[in-house]
């Protein structure tokens, strides 16, 4: 691996290339710089890699050297001119937006540009992209905005056809399984294993290699499908999907929460017996609000890999009838996968994929988490 910024952005050589000229032509080679930037890419792709290593290589003065005080600061998200937009919550509001474009109106602290990514473009509310339209439509001439979705569809039509969009691909398993090996001192056999599982996801590469829980939970959810063999089994597999997310959810949540309510109340200066100021009440409230819907997303995030995992399964069954001879996506469950590749027939494998793939439009759309997975469950059965 090369020691530059560059370096993380697996399979992505195009990107590089495209960003690299941008750099260059930010400092006076070229004419490929512009305020806006729209990086799309199936999840997992490294969109936000990207924007960051953009972001660095923008503020340092050798392109993106990795090891000077603007590369580190950015990477560990502590530039003061680098500002990162995301939520934990389904959407990103006009207020929170509102704040960030008067920040990209102000002159550079340390950099030489003020650069606002922003994570979760698609998450962005009708209001929000408005406030953000204007910002894009007359920026100043030191500030760039970076947007990551997973499409460009995902984004409002105002604001793409306002920005340069970088298409970032799905990164070959081999070269995930070099990153893990190389970065990560994963041995050869189970990083090749923990790529192929990801399905070209690097964060979750990563942690199906260095987590035997995680890989435990995967082969969990692989053995579902052999375990519904009545409509009780269909219940509890689809309960016991909604537990173990909501379970995650509050594990994750809970030590964050109580970070922010004890920032809260620094902030209004509130102490345990005392007086409430005028306005805290409300404060509190909308803090609450976006924890409740910070729980609810990571809960259905967790429930999409579930969905994820047993389409991938499907993949290799259907693979197998068809005798394609293609390598298998899970290859440490050979064996299950070639005991229902000869229960189920392929029209039957196909009709299992299309009612997961129902499943996961269902709850993109906040449908019951339950009722929607015994649904899937008992198609599944069937």
């Amino acid at each position: 691996m090369t020691g530059d910024v560059w370096s993380e952005l697996v399979g992505q050589q195009p990107v590089v290339t495209t960003l690299r000229a941008a750099v260059a032509s930010a400092s006076g080679e070229g004419r490929s710089m512009t305020h806006a930037w729209l990086f799309t890419g199936p999840p997992g792709s490294g969109r936000s890699n990207a924007a960051r290593a953009f972001a660095a290589a923008l503020q340092c003065e050798q392109g993106g050297c990795a090891h000077c005080h603007a590369c580190t600061t950015v990477a560990a998200g502590s530039h003061p001119d680098v500002t990162l937009i995301s939520t934990d919550g389904l959407s990103i509001g006009v207020d929170a937006v509102r704040d960030h474009v008067r920040r990209a109106a102000l002159r550079p602290a340390l950099g030489r540009w003020q650069v606002m990514i922003v994570e979760d473009a698609d998450r962005l509310t009708d209001q929000a992209a408005n406030a953000l339209l204007k910002a894009i439509e007359e920026p100043t001439a030191h500030s760039v905005w970076m947007l990551c979705a997973p499409a460009i569809e995902d984004v409002a039509v105002t604001i793409r056809s306002r920005c340069r969009p970088v298409l970032l691909r799905t990164p070959p398993t081999a070269d995930i399984a070099r990153l893990l090996v190389e970065r990560d001192g994963v041995e050869p056999e189970l990083a090749s294993a923990a790529a192929a599982a990801a399905q070209g996801h690097i964060g979750r590469a990563r942690g199906l290699a260095r987590d035997p829980e995680a890989r435990e939970r995967r082969r969990t959810v692989l053995r579902i499908p052999s375990t519904l063999r009545t409509v009780a089994d269909c219940v509890a597999a689809a309960q016991a999907v909604v537990d173990e997310a909501t379970a995650r959810a509050d594990t994750r949540a809970s030590s964050l929460e109580q970070r922010e309510l004890d920032d809260l109340r620094q902030g209004w200066g509130v102490e345990e017996r005392g007086r409430r100021p005028a306005g805290y009440a409300g404060a509190l409230g909308q803090l609450e609000k976006e924890q409740k819907r910070r729980r609810t997303r990571l809960a259905r995030d967790s429930i999409d890999a579930v969905l994820l995992d047993l389409l991938s399964l499907c993949r290799d069954v259907v693979s197998v009838q068809c005798g394609t001879g293609a390598p298998l996506i899970n290859a440490d469950v050979a064996d299950e996968v070639a005991r229902l590749a000869d229960l189920w027939t392929t029209e039957s494998t196909v009709r299992t994929i299309d009612a997961i793939v129902e499943c996961r439009d269902t709850l993109a759309a906040n449908a019951a988490l339950p009722l929607t997975l015994e649904r899937m469950m008992l198609e599944l059965r069937r």
